[in-house]
């Protein structure tokens, strides 16, 4: 199936599961991170709500970008990218937690003290977030993406995403250490499935007109492996609890690997809740947060940018023409804005996860990943499954964000492959940028007395942007890569532009795929002035 054919109706319900299943990990992981950093370790109810909102959000905003953005069958989901510069704000000392906040015996979600205090945090997030999306519209919408990449190559982009998720460490170190053995054999159950059992096929009985019941081959491992992961480490958390082998004092080693010390969750958490924008109050701004975010809205593009080629090459459609990728990027930009308005704490991007996941079930029709955005919507609107994923004990989450760092890690440094990596420039510019992206943020948190300029705001933005690793390398990589003399083929942009390069010789075919739905790109973007916006062919 390709990206305009419309399989059948239970083939797209259910492969748009297993498409948001995919994106399942990264959806999860991003409330359960910012958590500790809004004061709502202690609040699993709280956390359960975050989990639904970006749910939500992000079934909305993979709706829009089908419909109205790239038209290729990309999901849309929260972003590490944004992670970084939101921590960075959040440690500033104006938002770090109060003491108490840290005892979960002094804490009472209800009371309107601590609610007061992690929904001052999630404002201002919001706020920064809501603005420098802003600046992705306008980028996506004003055709002046197409003008930056003549600037940004591999070796801008390499360090930018290696350092999305390096400076995390900390947290699945945090989280992982609650119990190594647990951690331990979540890695190893997903490694097993992704890694050593992803060809092996399941047979499974299916139906299916003409051969009625049958058994068929499924590679489940290979599309599953971090769902199956969290499950199977899950029940043994369970009957490790059950048994009591696990500790129930909570000063003992290992207690966070119980799972009924997270279980009242389910319980308190509603069968529906409808999330709406501003629920946690009006957004509120900060200079600060808002060249921080503006640092991850970059690096999301230019993810985002690689996934649309890959992306179209995987489903069977020629390669994105720039008025496509220019409202990619304006949608994207609309889905942070939303994310912000929502309050999900974070923003939304296209999910390589399942730009790989198209490879595997050769499936690329959209309206699979209109079913896929739709079953995100609606889980988003059922408070306990957010409760469920809420309700997964740490040492399990931690195991799993050991292993989705480490992709992101090298899904950056796999931008080089169009640099020859045999020049001293180019092992210069990476190294150098991707160090310095690590030493300078971690100087800078320590030694924040020594930037202050007297005026308040100032020194919040040079502290946000010095702390942010990801703008630090990816502005050193992108100032050294242009100033350097190097040849465009050592430089990677030659590769670069050649595996983006667009292929006008059918244009009928561009037209079937990209063109606007419903007839707008035919009534208005053929006629009049809308012919020359860079969002209409």
């Amino acid at each position: 199936y390709t990206v305009t054919d419309v399989p059948p109706w239970y083939l797209c319900i259910l492969l748009g599961i297993q498409h948001f299943l995919t994106a399942m990990g990264g959806l999860v992981a991003i409330p359960l991170i910012l958590s500790k950093e809004l004061c709502l370790q202690h609040d699993l109810l709280t956390q359960s709500h975050l989990i639904s909102t970006i749910f939500f959000v992000s079934g909305i905003c993979t709706l829009l970008q089908v419909f109205f953005g790239v038209r290729l069958p990309i999901i849309q989901g929260g972003t590490f990218a944004f992670l970084t510069p939101t921590l960075a704000m959040l440690s500033l000392p104006k938002w770090k937690c109060p003491a108490w906040t840290q005892n979960a015996t002094r804490v009472n979600a209800s009371s309107p003290e601590f609610i007061e205090v992690w929904q001052t945090r999630m404002r201002e997030v919001q706020g920064a977030i809501i603005v420098a999306s802003c600046f992705q519209i306008f980028v996506g919408f004003s055709g002046l993406i197409g003008f930056l990449m003549r600037f940004i190559g591999p070796l801008t982009i390499a360090p930018t995403i290696t350092l999305v998720a390096l400076p995390l460490f900390d947290s699945a170190g945090d989280d992982a250490g609650q119990h190594w053995g647990i951690s331990f054999m979540t890695i190893a159950f997903i490694v097993l499935f992704s890694q050593y059992l992803k060809d092996v096929p399941v047979p499974l009985l299916s139906y299916q007109k003409g051969k009625k019941c049958h058994f068929s081959k499924i590679y489940l491992f290979q599309i599953f492996p971090v769902l199956l992961g969290l499950s199977l480490s899950w029940l043994l958390c369970y009957v490790l609890t059950v048994t009591d082998v696990l500790p129930a004092d909570p000063a003992g080693y290992g207690h966070l690997a119980r799972t009924d010390t997270r279980g009242d969750v389910l319980s308190q958490a509603p069968w529906f809740r409808f999330p709406y924008p501003g629920q946690w109050g009006v957004p509120t701004v900060s200079l600060a947060g808002i060249f921080g975010i503006i640092a991850g809205v970059i690096s999301s593009m230019l993810e985002s940018l690689g996934d649309y080629y890959a992306c179209a090459r995987l489903s069977g459609a020629p390669p994105p023409p720039k008025h496509a990728i220019n409202r990619g990027i304006g949608v994207e930009g609309i889905g942070c804005l939303l994310a912000g308005a929502w309050g999900t704490g974070n923003g939304t991007t296209s999910y390589s996860e399942n730009v790989g996941a198209l490879g595997i079930t050769k499936v690329g029709s959209r309206m699979v990943i209109v079913a896929g955005g739709c079953a995100m919507l609606l889980s988003g609107l059922f408070g306990k499954v957010g409760a469920m994923f809420a309700s997964i004990p740490t040492p399990v989450i931690g195991g799993m964000f050991l292993v989705m760092f480490g992709v992101i890690t090298a899904v950056g440094v796999s931008n080089l492959q169009y640099t020859d990596m045999n020049s001293s420039r180019n092992i210069f510019i990476f190294g150098f940028a991707v160090f310095a992206g690590l030493t300078i943020p971690t100087w800078a948190s320590k030694n924040s007395g020594l930037l202050e300029t007297g005026i308040i705001q100032l020194d919040q933005v040079i502290q946000v942007l010095l702390t942010t690793g990801m703008f630090v390398g990816g502005f050193l990589g992108f100032l050294l890569d242009n100033t350097i003399p190097g040849t465009q083929e050592e430089r990677g942009l030659l590769a670069w532009k050649q595996s983006q390069k667009e292929e006008g010789d059918n244009s009928q075919l561009v037209s079937n795929v990209y063109d606007l739905p419903f007839g707008i790109g035919t009534k208005y973007c053929a006629v009049s002035w809308f012919q020359y916006l860079p969002a209409c062919p």
